[in-house]
């Protein structure tokens, strides 16, 4: 398992790494699956133009470790191999890479249900803070948004 929250200038890992780390398993032979994510910045919603956006985490150590006990249950409650994670924190700009997530698994099913559990925890559950700063003015979204 690989988790990792990187600064945005720190280091660029792109999905296709996470790919490939998780090919290089051990047991890769007895699986038949990898899902990957790749969330990234949003440049336009209804009523926004978003000019920058900055993510924060107050504490990172602990949502690293947040992130490595949603992985940790994941693969135990849907079996999967192996699941790398990669959250960046800083400032991002549109098309930026915010967050990827990557399964191994034996089959389809459970490494697709695996890969959306994962995302959705990490939104949900884990403390990050976003702010968008667009022409509109700037708006806070605390974890869950």
């Amino acid at each position: 398992m690989s988790v990792r929250i990187i600064k945005s200038k720190e280091d660029k890992i792109a999905v296709h790494d996470l790919i490939d780390e998780l090919k290089k398993n051990l047991k890769v032979d007895y699986c038949g699956a990898i899902f990957s994510f790749e969330g990234f910045v949003r440049g336009r919603e209804e009523n926004m133009d978003l000019e920058k956006l900055i993510l924060t985490t107050p504490d990172r150590e602990k949502a690293t470790e947040d992130i490595r006990k949603i992985v940790e249950n994941a693969k135990i409650k849907f079996g999967v191999v192996e699941i790398s994670v990669v959250h960046y924190i800083g400032e991002f700009y549109t098309g930026d890479t915010l967050f990827l997530v990557a399964v191994l698994g034996k089959h389809r099913k459970e490494s697709l249900d695996a890969l959306n559990e994962v995302i959705e925890k990490v939104k949900f559950e884990v403390d990050f803070k976003k702010e968008e700063i667009s022409k509109q003015g700037t708006k806070t979204i605390l974890a869950g948004g």
